[in-house]
């Protein structure tokens, strides 16, 4: 083949000079956000990118994963021949893979000629399922993905048309191991002029030639800037697991949270770039799945909108155009699309290249709570009761003791006790989780572990603050109990409440406290495992179907010790929902939801109970004392009350002891 070098140069030359502008200019802004330290464990980081990227782990957990894990490895592959094609286009009488080997250029011309058709038979996939089977919660017929897959089928087709024109003539040595190249000489091109080959050569090579540039310049202008970005952003996850929140330093001139583009980190603004709009971040999203504003795959896309229209006048230092927090526009995160989140991470969980949607909508709570006390009207009181009470209701320090008044429970002391037990507010206050609290210590007095409280002493640990945004008030409330811990010498926590498991566990520890946390089902799990518990016989709890809080499962991937838990009294595995472990449903009441009211399309708690219903159950049993408010409102609203129960895992195994 013999393109007119002199015009391709010029063509090259140009396609790549518009191609490394733009990526300059789009990534130049990312500088605009701050700093963060991404690149540390370098080690661990190119694993993560190895298992995630390049294995497409998150990807082929979906049965159509395995269409885009063909796509992307087709392309993986074709990039070594498609940058062949462009170099011997510049370089004819230097650079060719025929200059190999026999061996080595038949093998390669058998994987090219292979890949390619698996590539165009995927492409097709992609198009007939976008058409014939949209998938609910994406744009499936957008211009943007018929542009690419377009794009894609036609460099395909151009490349058999260039090598079966090459065959015809019988100048490619390597036709008997391209199959598909072949059979495309000998059904399209059998019979044709060799003059007229040569021309149909020329035309496939200018045809692959200048989409391949096209589709290289289109790329950081379009959704599928993913294509450049999304395997970095692998090797730049959080190595632990995203389950809690950066500090805010509180000194004189700071801003706090996130109120325009250039205060998220550069991660942050980086994520915006490598959103695949997959759309399972959507599909799961408790909030979006029951008719709220809140998309998180939107989300994302308005700070990238937001960081394109602003980031070049804040290099120049110029004003803003568009506000990041504000309603009805492209590019701007409504403040009730903010307040929708349940923190669940979900979204987190099944993102295929680790973006981190919560952290992002927290920035912006704290932004509105901190800098311009903007919140829904219920929180107020909320807020006003945790700064002078220290509990969500405002109730007298003093009835945290209540619960304990028939019981012989003592005040924790270092060197008498070797657990605190950490009540929790709903633990001390709530008249439901009242009930649990009594079993959890009913379940430690069997054991025989020595244990004490904190009494009216206890204060709230501060999870829906921090979710909530109120930074300033968590941190003074995270203070004062480390400081209480350090007087008491308490080393070991047990907690009833995940949300207190979660907060004293990751969150403590950016305040330097290395607390040993225990939730309580672990915590009987284990007593029962070492013979400390004794039980009597199975218990029948009729169909015990089984709930994942999100902070005990997917915030600290506990999920085996209470289903164990219940099946040691039971006898049996519990029932498990459709959405389960690490793919579970929300209850609707974390990120401090608990304390707001729903007005916007279903309750998440009744979505949650219709799907607990369709398991027929006579007991559902949860591990959260939001959960199980959440749960048997659910049943209520249902009319369903008075047929199944909610038990904790404590309450059921507490019945069983000797």
């Amino acid at each position: 083949m013999s393109p007119d070098i002199t015009l391709f140069i010029i063509v090259f030359v140009v396609a790549v000079a518009i191609f490394g502008w733009s990526c300059f200019r789009r990534f130049r802004l990312v500088t605009v956000g701050k700093a963060e330290n991404r690149f540390n464990h370098v080690g661990k980081r190119i694993w993560s990118m190895l298992f995630y990227a390049f294995g497409q782990r998150r990807v082929v957990s979906r049965p159509f994963g395995l269409n885009h894990f063909v796509l992307f490895w087709c392309f993986i592959i074709l990039l070594i021949a498609n940058t062949e094609f462009l170099f011997n286009g510049l370089f004819p009488d230097y650079i060719s893979l025929s200059r190999l080997p026999d061996g080595a250029y038949h093998t390669l011309a058998l994987v090219f000629d292979l890949v390619s058709v698996l590539a165009l038979l995927a492409m097709l996939a992609a198009i007939v399922r976008r058409i014939a089977f949209p998938p609910p919660h994406i744009d499936a017929r957008s211009r943007d993905a018929f542009a690419i897959l377009a794009m894609i089928a036609v460099l395909m087709i151009a490349f058999f048309g260039l090598h079966g024109s090459e065959i015809a003539q019988g100048s490619e040595e390597a036709a008997q191991y391209m199959p598909i190249s072949s059979f495309t000489a000998s059904i399209f091109l059998s019979g044709v002029p060799a003059g007229s080959l040569v021309e149909y050569a020329n035309f496939f090579w200018w045809i692959h030639a200048i989409v391949l540039l096209a589709f290289l310049n289109y790329l950081p202008y379009s959704k599928h800037m993913h294509i450049l970005t999304a395997i970095p952003n692998c090797f730049f996850k959080s190595l632990e697991k995203v389950n809690t929140q950066p500090q805010e330093e509180f000194k004189k001139g700071n801003t706090f949270g996130v109120g325009q583009v250039d205060q998220f980190s550069w991660k942050g603004l980086f994520d915006s770039y490598s959103c695949t709009e997959c759309g399972r971040c959507s599909d799961i999203c408790p909030a979006t799945f029951t008719g709220k504003l809140l998309d998180p795959r939107l989300v994302i896309h308005d700070i990238k909108v937001n960081l394109l229209r602003n980031g070049p006048l804040m290099n120049k230092k110029e004003e803003i155009v568009l506000p990041l927090i504000a309603d009805g526009q492209e590019g701007s995160v409504s403040e009730e699309v903010i307040w929708a989140c349940t923190t669940c991470g979900a979204c987190m969980e099944v993102c295929p290249v680790f973006i981190e949607h919560v952290p992002r909508i927290v920035d912006m709570r704290r932004n509105l709570v901190e800098m311009k006390a903007k919140f829904p009207e219920e929180l107020l009181a909320f807020f006003e009761n945790m700064e002078q009470r220290s509990n969500p209701w405002g109730i007298a320090p003093g009835d945290r003791i209540k619960w304990a008044a028939e019981t012989d429970v003592k005040p924790f002391e270092a060197g008498k006790a070797e657990y605190l037990f950490y009540v929790g507010c709903a633990g001390a206050f709530d008249a439901r989780s009242r009930r649990v609290t009594l079993a959890v210590s009913n379940i430690l007095d069997a054991s025989g572990i020595s244990w004490g409280i904190l009494g009216k002493d206890e204060m709230c640990c501060g999870d829906s603050l921090r979710r909530l945004g109120n930074e300033f008030v968590f941190d003074l409330m995270v203070k004062e109990n480390i400081k209480m811990f350090k007087e008491r010498g308490v080393k070991k926590v047990i907690t009833q409440c995940p949300h207190c498991y979660s907060t004293l566990k990751n969150d403590y520890r950016q305040y330097g406290v290395q607390l040993e946390v225990v939730h309580h089902t672990e915590l009987i799990m284990n007593l029962i495992k070492e013979g400390k518990l004794k039980l009597n016989e199975t218990r029948d709890l009729g169909n015990v179907v089984f709930h994942d809080s999100c902070y005990l499962g997917r915030y600290n991937m506990i999920y085996e010790a209470p289903r164990k838990a219940v099946a040691s009294v039971t006898g049996q595995v519990v029932t498990e929902m459709g959405r389960n472990h690490d793919k579970s449903f929300c209850c609707g009441a974390g990120g401090g939801r608990m304390w707001m009211e729903e007005s916007t399309g279903k309750r998440i708690n009744v979505a949650r109970i219709e799907e607990a219903l369709e398991k027929a159950p006579r007991t559902i049993c949860v591990c959260c004392p939001y959960c199980m408010t959440m749960f048997e409102d659910g049943l209520k609203d249902k009319n369903a009350d008075d047929k199944v129960q909610v038990l904790d895992p404590a309450e059921i195994v507490a019945r069983a002891l000797v």
